[in-house]
């Protein structure tokens, strides 16, 4: 049989020219010769319908043993170039290691986990909500009318279609109310938005901590002794608090929470401007309206709430007198927090 000649010849000049390879460049070359769709021996292939009938049948298993042969012959040269070019290759060791820093948490994260795990401590539950709200739980279940003056001290983004960005995470309490019964014990973390100008103490974007306590018979007591726990939990056991009147139209009564200067040990100094006290927090018992805003009976249930500031808190912690601080990404502010772990 001619194709038996045929055979031999192709896979003779197979050999011949992959032995004079040395290159991938050459190799690819030879692949697509003999291999390729258009290749030698795609073209044998094609010739074996010119054969005699008799013929055919030996003639496609003789071509389909070639067609194995040669990809085998062409993988072992593939092998053997790319361990040629392995070995060739260099590294230069003058080179320097390249080091890479292990990430490490943000001063926030690293704050906003301790007081989680404090509160979780006494019992509260985390609890998350949406950062773009709607007028009616952001404002107006919160016992803020339309016509409300406190609105206000809220500087807020307003979306086109007339949601918002949250201005504080207290929505969050309102739908929790609305979706369980008491006892209901939470506490509410996130981001927080206001239109405010951004300077050492204000940021458009800062992160909350609110926390809210629904029963029967709460007490502001209860408030105050759950407070001074956190405070003593969070920066030192000899810490103490107290209550000055303030206002909030979802709390009443409302209070500002000051701790006993860290600093000075509430002799007075510049941290506390002399005063030994330094504010931490707002708080107070739910507003009546606002027990009522989610079907609760406020005969029966009463409540206490409170907010903080997460970046108030770690620049308390760190001395940090700046807020723009955290947001600005400097490395030389924030690898001083490379060991500080929670």
């Amino acid at each position: 049989m001619l194709i038996k000649q045929e055979i031999k010849k192709l896979k003779d000049s197979v050999l011949s020219e992959l032995d004079k390879t040395k290159s991938k460049t050459e190799f690819q070359r030879l692949y697509y010769q003999f291999l390729g769709r258009k290749g030698k021996v795609s073209e044998l292939l094609k010739s074996i319908p010119e054969l005699p009938l008799n013929e055919r049948p030996e003639a496609g298993r003789l071509c389909n043993i070639l067609k194995k042969e040669i990809e085998e012959i062409f993988n072992k040269k593939r092998l053997e170039i790319e361990k040629k070019e392995l070995k060739v290759s260099k590294v230069d060791i003058t080179l320097s290691e390249r080091k890479y820093d292990i990430g490490y948490s943000h001063p926030i994260s690293i704050t906003m986990k301790e007081i989680l795990a404090s509160f979780k401590r006494l019992g509260f539950h985390i609890a998350e909500g949406p950062e773009i709200e709607t007028d009616y739980y952001n404002f107006t279940a919160l016992n803020f009318p339309v016509w409300h003056p406190a609105r206000d001290m809220q500087a807020t983004f307003f979306l086109q279609d007339g949601r918002l960005l949250r201005t504080h995470t207290s929505p969050v309490q309102i739908r929790i109310m609305e979706s369980y019964k008491p006892p209901i014990c939470v506490v509410v973390p996130g981001r927080v938005f206001r239109s405010d100008k951004p300077d050492a103490t204000h940021y458009p974007i800062f992160h909350q901590v609110e926390g809210l306590f629904v029963d029967k018979d709460v007490s502001m007591p209860d408030l105050k002794g759950m407070l001074l726990y956190f405070a003593r939990d969070i920066f030192e056991e000899k810490v103490q608090i107290r209550f000055r009147p303030s206002f909030f139209p979802f709390t009443e009564p409302s209070v500002e929470v000051d701790i006993s200067c860290i600093f000075c040990g509430n002799k007075g100094c510049g941290m506390c401007k002399q005063t030994g006290w330094i504010e931490i927090l707002g708080a107070g018992m739910v507003h009546p309206a606002v027990i009522k805003n989610v079907g609760y009976d406020n005969r029966i249930y009463n409540g206490f709430a409170f907010g903080l500031g997460v970046e108030r808190v770690t620049m308390l912690k760190y001395r940090i007198d700046d807020i723009r601080l955290f947001y600005e990404n400097h490395l030389e502010f924030l690898n001083q927090f490379k060991k500080v772990t929670f």
